[in-house]
């Protein structure tokens, strides 16, 4: 399985993008800024959708890849989400006013993009994956995702506040290749963070003391007026593990 990054912020600024994830050629997570580094043959490829939360970063391209694929697509755009996501979406973006309700378009018989109910724990096997929800803390309802093959599995959690119900869901997973979490601020910004469900460094490092697998971390959604004080504060971690900032362009193999 080939997992490519094509955002890797928390939002845009400095060249940089936000959360997109491409897995093979037929499944994207989330659709941030980032969605718009793929060309119109990959766009059109896109079948599958799953959105961890409806803050705009994380979807603001969504409707856009409706928008550009609608002429040629042969099935809809399935997004997967929970009932809150979906319900956020239905009533903010793709309401006429924002983005025409692509539901409908062309056709209520030949629609561009069509609603599934994600439930946490419940896994969605697609293209040969099996990706399952995992709650997190954050602003709003919000998941992370693992993302399984028969090679190895990953969890992206791109959005996260301290979760204690995240862990032990994640140490019962087997042959976890890479996660990758969220750091959005620098250590100074720890009241912001709390206030709005994110992490920075020093709450990292209690959120990893409570990881028991050997996966590789990667961090992800750093925003990019803070990069340079993060990763002078990640570098400062004793944690008895390395860790990898992410960039766009950069794909893992699973």
């Amino acid at each position: 399985m080939q997992f490519q990054v094509l955002g890797s912020a928390g939002c845009i600024g400095g060249g940089q993008r936000s959360s997109a994830f491409l897995v093979g050629q037929l499944i994207l997570i989330d659709a941030g800024s980032g969605l718009g580094a793929l060309r119109q043959a990959k766009l059109e490829k896109i079948n599958h959708v799953f959105v961890s939360h409806s803050h705009i970063d994380h979807v603001a391209l969504l409707p856009l890849l409706c928008d550009a694929t609608l002429e040629h697509r042969r099935e809809p755009v399935t997004v997967h989400g929970t009932a809150a996501t979906l319900e956020a979406l239905s009533t903010h973006i793709f309401n006429w006013h924002i983005s025409p309700d692509f539901r409908v378009l062309p056709s209520v018989k030949k629609p561009t993009l069509r609603f599934s109910t994600l439930l946490p724990g419940e896994p969605v096997r697609v293209d040969g994956c099996v990706i399952t929800a995992i709650p997190v803390e954050h602003a709003i309802p919000t998941v992370a995702f693992h993302v399984a093959s028969a090679t190895g599995s990953l969890v992206v959690a791109t959005d996260m506040g301290i979760s204690d119900g995240f862990w032990p869901i994640v140490n019962k997973i087997e042959n976890l290749r890479y996660l990758l979490i969220e750091v959005s601020f620098q250590n100074a910004r720890i009241e912001l963070c709390r206030a709005a469900g994110h992490l920075c460094p020093s709450l990292l490092e209690q959120e990893l003391s409570r990881l028991g697998q050997s996966a590789e971390v990667c961090i992800v959604h750093v925003k990019p007026t803070a990069m340079v004080e993060v990763k002078k504060e990640v570098a400062a971690l004793d944690i008895g593990r390395s860790l990898r900032f992410l960039v766009d362009g950069d794909i893992l193999e699973v």
